[in-house]
C-alpha cells in the first residue's frame, strides 16, 4: 500500500473551494465545509492521512513539508484554485521526484485530457467518484488496470481508461466520522446556520435535478440517485454521538435529502427515537409529509436553493420549481416552526434590473432567518459554462487573486459585469438591515455566551469581507 496523503490544498484566507463547499470563494464570515469527498478514501486507504489545509491555516510551506514523506498525493482542485494547486504539485514533485501526483475533483474530471497533455508533472487524474480508483492507485495497481482513470503513456500520449460505474450500494463505504476523529479539528469548521461545533455526512449522493449551474450532478457525483440504507444512516449518527459527545447538530450535506418522500420518512421514522439534532439540503418542492417527518424526528433547519423570484429565470436554469412553490415550501416550513437558510443567485440567464429587486424584494417577504446570496458561476462541467461559451459571454477566470467571486460572464445588455458584482453586496445589506432582522440575532446573542461571542465574530468578518472585497472589485476595475 503507498503511504497516500489526500490533500484539500491551501488557498486564499477564508476561502473554502474544494473537496466540499458547493461555491468556490472567500467566505463573508468564517465557514468551511469538512471536506467529505476525500474523507471517503481516506477511509478506505489504510495508512492514508486527509490534510485539509484551508481551516488548518496551512500555506504552501506547511503543506510541503508534510507532504514529501508521502508515495502519492491526490490534490482535490477547483477552477478557482486550479493554477495555484499547479504550482503546489510542481513544487511537490521537486521536492519528491517518485512521488506520484494524482488530481482529483470535478474540474479535473471534466479537464483530464487537457490537464496530462499541458502538465508533464501530474501522473493521472481519477474521472467520476474517486473513493475506489484512488484505492486501488494506493494498492499499486497498473494504470491500465484502473477503471475511471486517466494517465500518460511513456511515449506522452493520454490514456483514459474505461468509466467506473458509479457505486449502487453506499453502505460498505466507511464512515467519513471516523476520518473526521482521526485527521480533523472539528473545532475549524463552522457553518453560520448550524449549531457549533457541527459534522457533516452524505445520506446519497447524486440528485436527478437538472439545474444548469449546479456542479456535482454534473460532473463526479451524476444524477442517478443512490442512497444509503436508513439502518446505516442512523448506525453512523449514534456513532458520532459516541465519538463526538461535543457536537451540536449534523449536517446531512446530500444535494438534496427530500428528493422522495418515501425514503425521508422511512429514515425519519428510525432518527425519531433517537433525539438527533440535524439539519439538510431541502428542495421546494418536498413534500409536507417529508417536512413533518423531518421535524418530528428532529430537524431544526433546511438549506434551500430559492435561486431567483422570476419565473422565468427558473426555468432557464432547469430549476424545477416555481415561486409560488417556493412561497408554499416557506409556509409549510413556519408551520413546523422549521429555519430555513435561503440560497440565491444574482446573474443567472434572463437577470435584469428589474428581476435582481424582485428576487431581493421575495426574500424579504419571505423572511428566512440566514441567506445566502451568490454571483452566478459558470463552473467548468456545467451547462451553464457551456451555454456561456457558445454563445461568447464566458469569461475564464471565476475568482479574483484574492479569491473573492468575480462576475465571470458578460451578462448582457443593461447589466455590466460590475453591477452584478456589486448587486450581492445591495442584496446583503438590503436583508440584514433591517430592524427586525437585527433584533432576531441581538435575540439570539443573548441565548449564551458562546452564542454571542460566535455572532460577534462572524459580523466582524463579515465587515472584514465586505471591505476586501470592495479592494478587489477596484483591482478588477482597472
Amino acid at each position: 500500500m503507498k503511504k497516500t496523503l489526500l490533500l484539500n490544498p491551501p488557498s486564499f484566507d477564508n476561502f473554502d473551494g474544494g473537496a466540499g463547499a458547493r461555491w468556490p470563494s472567500t467566505r463573508e464570515t468564517f465557514s468551511f465545509w469538512y471536506p467529505i469527498w476525500l474523507a471517503y478514501p481516506a477511509g478506505l486507504i489504510t495508512g492514508s492521512r486527509l490534510l485539509d489545509a484551508p481551516p488548518a491555516g496551512l500555506g504552501f510551506k506547511e503543506t510541503l513539508e508534510i507532504a514529501k514523506s508521502y508515495d502519492m498525493v491526490a490534490i482535490f482542485t477547483s477552477s478557482a484554485g486550479y493554477h495555484q494547486d499547479l504550482k503546489l504539485a510542481r513544487m511537490m514533485r521537486d521536492q519528491n521526484p517518485n512521488q506520484m501526483m494524482v488530481f482529483v475533483g470535478p474540474h479535473a474530471d471534466v479537464l483530464a485530457d487537457k490537464i496530462l497533455k499541458e502538465v508533464p508533472w501530474i501522473d493521472c487524474v481519477v474521472r467520476k467518484e474517486m473513493d475506489y480508483t484512488l484505492l486501488e492507485l494506493a494498492q499499486d495497481h497498473a494504470f491500465k488496470d484502473i477503471l475511471g482513470l486517466s494517465w500518460r503513456e511513456k511515449s506522452g500520449s493520454v490514456v483514459h481508461n474505461e468509466a467506473r460505474p458509479l457505486m449502487k450500494d453506499l453502505d460498505p463505504l466507511p464512515f467519513v466520522t471516523d476520518v473526521y476523529k482521526r485527521d480533523l479539528d472539528i473545532y475549524k469548521y463552522n457553518l453560520p446556520y448550524a449549531a457549533y461545533p457541527y459534522v457533516s455526512i452524505f445520506t446519497t449522493r447524486g440528485c436527478p435535478a437538472l439545474c444548469t449551474f449546479c456542479l456535482w450532478p454534473q460532473t463526479m457525483a451524476g444524477h442517478l440517485w443512490r442512497k444509503r440504507s436508513a439502518e446505516n444512516v442512523v448506525a453512523e449518527m449514534l456513532h458520532i454521538r459516541k465519538i463526538f459527545p461535543e457536537v451540536k447538530e449534523t449536517v446531512i450535506d446530500d444535494d438534496t435529502f427530500t428528493i422522495d418522500t418515501k425514503r425521508v420518512i422511512e429514515v425519519c421514522a428510525k432518527m425519531k427515537p433517537h433525539n438527533f439534532t440535524w439539519m439538510c439540503n431541502a428542495r421546494t418542492t418536498a413534500s409536507w409529509e417529508s417536512l413533518k417527518a423531518m421535524k418530528e424526528a428532529g430537524c431544526r433547519r433546511v438549506d434551500v436553493g430559492f435561486e431567483s423570484a422570476d419565473d422565468q429565470i427558473l426555468k432557464n436554469i432547469k430549476k424545477g420549481s416555481t415561486v409560488e412553490t417556493a412561497r408554499n415550501f416557506v409556509k409549510m416550513c413556519k408551520e413546523l416552526d422549521m429555519a430555513i437558510h435561503g440560497d440565491f443567485i444574482v446573474g443567472l440567464p434572463g437577470e435584469t434590473r428589474e428581476t435582481i429587486k424582485k428576487t431581493v424584494k421575495f426574500a424579504k417577504e419571505l423572511d428566512l432567518e440566514t441567506i445566502q446570496v451568490s454571483i452566478a458561476q459558470p463552473l467548468v462541467g456545467t451547462e451553464m459554462y457551456n451555454e456561456a461559451k457558445a454563445n461568447g459571454s464566458l469569461i475564464e477566470e471565476i475568482s479574483s487573486e484574492d479569491g473573492f467571486q468575480e462576475a465571470a460572464m458578460n451578462y448582457g445588455p443593461g447589466l455590466p459585469r460590475e453591477e452584478i458584482f456589486r448587486a450581492v453586496e445591495n442584496f446583503y445589506s438590503s436583508y440584514y438591515y433591517r430592524p427586525k432582522v437585527v433584533w432576531r440575532f441581538v435575540r439570539k446573542a443573548m441565548t449564551s455566551r458562546e452564542e454571542m461571542k460566535r455572532l460577534y465574530l462572524e459580523a466582524k468578518g463579515f465587515f472584514t469581507w465586505k471591505s476586501q472585497r470592495k479592494k478587489s472589485f477596484a483591482k478588477m476595475s482597472i
